[in-house]
């Protein structure tokens, strides 16, 4: 259920752009933390791994697979509905041949906007780092079927980015008075982050990105590891929730300025915050879906 309530939430986006000309389903590339990693930091010497058990719990096997997830995660998922195989990790040996042109999977667990973020974990892939395979990924397959193809191929895409969580989590609050806290104050802290984020999103379009759904921060001080350290009664942690309160509207704002820079549609915004709440509080989905399918088909 939650992942038809998913799709549905993230429909417009999907539908929109168009296919390739073979009609084939659009190549999919996905950056960003564990909410999308699906297995490369499982071929890294990192302590962010999910190799184990209950990671992976309720697939076939009921084995881990690299997923932070009892099972699947968003980019399966989307994989899905774009009637495609899910993408492969980057540092998969399989991802080879043929299997490029489905796309590839950058996200590796722990990272951040920043790049002190998930420093803790060592060995990670930041974002940095991602964006730089992705090249190195464009020249792989431009050996395989050329760059007009290759170009034709990543601007027909999707993209999937997910960042923002773990600079609060794992940097910004990871310890009281932590070295970003002691620098600055919240709102100037993600004046900072966003300003970077700008800097990651126009390399994404430099690249070659022309639809990207870039996620919001979701209710950050509900998950079960903040409500583990900082819950007595099982309620969220305020001060966690109030940074994502801040940060998603500037998020918005942020692609809102790209897509007047680069055109309507480029940046899509995913408002993680919503989704939560929508499953939390089912009643209220039907109506917010049929407003925002019908704001949608209004525009097309």
């Amino acid at each position: 259920m939650a992942s038809s309530w998913l799709i549905l939430a993230l429909l417009p986006a999907l539908c929109l752009g168009t296919l390739p000309s073979s009609h084939a389903a659009r190549a999919f590339f996905v950056f960003g933390d564990s909410l999308v990693d699906n297995g490369n930091n499982n071929y890294l010497v990192t302590a962010a791994r999910a190799d184990s058990p209950p990671y992976g719990i309720d697939t076939p096997d009921h084995r881990a697979t690299g997923r932070f997830s009892n099972g699947k995660n968003v980019p399966d998922i989307i994989s899905e509905h774009l009637g495609a195989e899910p993408v492969l990790p980057y540092l998969s040996p399989e991802l080879d041949g043929d299997k490029m042109l489905v796309g590839a999977n950058f996200a590796s667990a722990g990272v951040g906007i920043l790049n002190d973020t998930g420093i803790q974990f060592a060995n990670v892939i930041h974002i940095s780092k991602q964006l730089l395979y992705f090249q190195q990924y464009q020249k792989r397959l431009s050996s395989l079927i050329g760059a007009e193809q290759t170009a034709r191929l990543v601007h027909g895409s999707l993209v999937l980015i997910t960042l923002g969580g773990n600079d609060f989590v794992n940097n910004y609050y990871l310890v009281p008075y932590s070295a970003r806290s002691r620098e600055f104050s919240l709102p100037d802290y993600i004046n900072y982050i966003l300003s970077e984020y700008r800097q990651i999103l126009t390399r994404l379009y430099d690249l070659g990105a022309r639809r990207v759904l870039v996620q919001g921060v979701g209710p950050i001080g509900c998950v079960p590891a903040e409500l583990a350290l900082h819950s007595l009664d099982g309620s969220c942690d305020r001060e966690l929730q109030r940074a994502a309160e801040m940060y998603n509207p500037r998020l918005m704002a942020l692609l809102e300025e790209l897509n007047a820079r680069y055109g309507g549609g480029v940046f899509v915004g995913v408002n993680m915050q919503r989704i939560h709440n929508d499953f939390i509080a089912p009643m209220n989905l039907s109506t917010v879906l049929a407003v925002d399918l019908h704001k949608e088909q209004m525009r097309t």
